[in-house]
């Protein structure tokens, strides 16, 4: 039974492949990432050992410890990251327990995380080839180490099993992980600060994990090699009694979830209440705009769009605060947002999946699609994108350069907003379901993905090069009257290219309807 599930993670895997050439190309991106990790840690790893062994061993426990706390956390908060073997499908079969459990650990450690995680492990066992012993303790330390990484991934996944079966949760998990990552360059900037103050906190830090289930296995070959094999074999107990201990937890909520499999309660709305729907008009472009609008408030695959403007300006913030010259990095905040905005709507037909279906069935015009959609994204796109242009400057006593930053910000956020109405027409690429984590990434999407992104960056920037000249001209101090010239051609020229944008984009979703449907229906 437990070759059957592998067998069957590798023939998912395999469809997969076969389903679309990108996602062969997303794989290929992914295993070349992968190499080239593998290859800087080998090769650093080797060095050290040759050079500063406490410092090796130091670089390893941290390393462990953050790949560990990441299998562990990563499954809970970016639900379905990989399901392929979901133990919710197995409900129906008599699967014995212990099987299943080996299988589905096994089967983890297919694709390119597991395979990574088990190398790396493997080579920083073999980079104390020095050392025999240590290489001897490090292999079995190692596999205790990955099956730690997989169980604990599958524990967390399955203890929140009846949480992320609401679709609340899902929301709110997906709104407050975006906060942690954008801030992530600013804690790191502040943790690299501290450790420059402190030149030994990170052996401190280090020694403090190698006694915790995290970075206890990544110690013991370390141990072993600097002369202290008995550490080495308490760390090494505290390893196998933690994965002992997870690996029962596993077992007790995979029965649990076999037993009682998790459901989505139905919400209940009092009747005669249609929301948005009663605000906007009751045009096509009005139903199109409110169902739009709705989805960016409900939907957290668009949502994190509307978080992502209020972190933003805290990272400016915190940038101005920790010194430098930052003050125009914050006055860039205004132009950033609109660009981020409006490249929000640029998939929104791939988002609908098979809900599009209501537009071609209910003969909506392609520019009553187009224009619904901007309409929704305007509501908030516009306020935001004005306010992140004007407070800036009046705040950090730069008035005089309100015009130029706000032209810029509105002909990017127009422009934008016209060009994603005819990318999202014409490009479509797989993103999470409906109801899935705005973090998932389809199997093999990357490389379809980040080539119809960077056409779409592209084709932003060259639309934005009569709007740049102008803003450069006062830059470089050619009088405040390019400011206003360039508030007037953001204005004129962002406009235009809207009115265009939905035009064109209409058009073509007028003859294309059925072929959009059919493609953004595929992701299923």
């Amino acid at each position: 039974m437990v070759a059957h599930l592998l067998r069957l993670k590798l023939l998912l895997l395999r469809n997969s492949l076969r389903r679309s050439p990108w996602q062969l190309v997303g794989i290929i991106f992914g295993a070349l990432y992968g190499l080239g990790v593998l290859t800087l840690l080998m090769g650093g790893l080797f060095f050290l050992n040759f050079s500063d062994p406490e410092l090796a061993r130091t670089v390893v426990i941290l390393g462990g410890s953050a790949a560990v706390l990441g299998w562990a956390v990563i499954p809970v908060v970016a639900t379905g990251v990989d399901m392929t073997l979901d133990p919710a499908r197995f409900v129906t079969f008599a699967i014995p327990m212990r099987q299943m459990i080996i299988g589905l650990a096994l089967g983890s450690l297919i694709g390119i995380p597991g395979i990574v995680t088990l190398l790396a492990a493997l080579v920083q066992a073999a980079s104390w080839w020095q050392h025999p012993a240590a290489v001897l303790a490090g292999i079995p330390a190692a596999a205790v180490a990955v099956l730690t990484c997989v169980v604990l991934a599958r524990l967390g996944v399955a203890a929140t099993t009846s949480l992320a079966s609401s679709r609340r949760f899902k929301d709110v998990a997906g709104l407050v992980i975006i906060i942690p990552l954008v801030l992530l360059g600013p804690i790191i900037g502040s943790l690299a600060t501290a450790f420059a103050d402190s030149g030994d906190i990170l052996a401190r830090l280090a020694g403090i994990l190698a006694w915790t289930p995290l970075g206890s296995s990544w110690a013991v070959a370390g141990d072993v090699a600097l002369g202290s094999p008995g550490t080495a074999a308490a760390r090494f107990a505290i390893s196998v009694l933690f994965l002992v201990l997870a690996a029962w937890a596993w077992k007790t909520l995979l029965q649990r979830a076999l037993v009682t499999p998790a459901h989505n309660s139905a919400v209940r709305r009092g009747a005669g209440k249609l929301g948005l729907f009663g605000r906007f008009p009751a045009t096509p472009t009005g139903a199109v705009a409110a169902r739009a609008l709705t989805y960016w408030i409900r939907d957290p695959r668009y949502s994190i769009s509307l978080v992502i403007v209020p972190v933003l300006a805290l990272v400016m913030i915190f940038a101005v605060q920790t010194g430098g010259d930052l003050p125009p990095a914050v006055l860039a905040l205004g132009p950033l947002v609109a660009f981020l905005l409006a490249f929000g709507i640029s998939a929104d037909i791939s988002y609908d999946n098979t809900a599009f279906a209501l537009h071609v069935s209910a003969g909506v015009t392609g520019m009553a699609d187009r224009a619904g959609r901007v309409i929704a994204c305007a509501v908030f796109a516009l306020p935001a994108t004005i306010l992140a242009a004007v407070l800036p400057p009046v705040i950090l006593g730069r008035p005089e350069a309100v015009p130029v930053l706000l032209g810029l910000s509105l002909g990017l956020l127009l422009s934008g907003l016209g060009l994603s109405s005819v990318f999202s027409a014409r490009y479509t690429y797989n993103v999470p379901l409906p109801g899935e984590s705005a973090f998932k990434t389809p199997p093999g999407s990357t490389g379809r993905t980040m080539i119809a992104q960077g056409l779409w960056l592209l084709m932003q920037l060259l639309l934005a090069l009569p709007l740049l000249a102008p803003a450069i001209a006062y830059a470089f101090g050619a009088g405040p009257v390019w400011g206003w010239v360039t508030l007037a051609v953001g204005i004129v020229l962002g406009s235009g290219l809207l009115v265009a944008g939905i035009r064109v984009g209409g058009r073509w979703l007028d003859r294309r309807g059925p072929e959009v449907l059919l493609a953004v229906s595929v992701n299923k």
